[in-house]
């Protein structure tokens, strides 16, 4: 078999409409688009959540209480088993290398230790926040959880 020899399978491909193309077609002259109006226009199509000039409905339903949207902080998560798994007895864990190892996407999203998994090993861990789980078990390991 060769690419030269591939095919759509029957039927899974139409032609596409040729508009325009004189009255004989049944779609010359205003190509199927009918007589002025919105529609008739280049460039024209019916945003999402238009209601024909009516006042939609996003704008007239009250807009009431608090939303958090433009205040909360997103964190990346790491889990403890996951970092006790990759480093060694008495390590210093930073952002730097949790990313290194792939751990965290991006270096500038802030990074929250959660408690999942076990950790035996003492170990430095820095990170912007920890859960109390988290904190909870680096400490009986023997290590430490500086907050940067």
């Amino acid at each position: 078999m060769n690419l030269s020899d591939l095919r759509p399978a029957e039927g899974s491909k139409r032609k596409p409409k040729r508009v325009g193309c004189g009255i004989g077609s049944g779609n010359g002259k205003t190509a199927g688009r009918g007589t002025k109006g919105y529609g008739s226009r280049s460039g024209s199509s019916i945003r999402p959540g238009f209601e024909g000039g009516q006042m939609p409905l996003v704008r007239r339903t009250p807009k009431r209480g608090f939303n958090n949207y433009n205040f909360a902080k997103e964190y990346q998560i790491a889990n403890l088993g996951d970092i006790a798994d990759i480093f060694n007895d008495g390590a210093v864990v930073t952002v730097n290398e949790l990313f290194a190892f792939g751990l965290v996407r991006d270096m500038d999203t802030p990074v929250k230790i959660l408690g999942n998994g076990e950790l035996s090993k003492p170990l430095t861990i820095k990170a912007n926040k920890f859960s109390k789980s988290a904190a909870e078990k680096i400490a009986a390991a023997g290590g430490t959880a500086e907050v940067i």
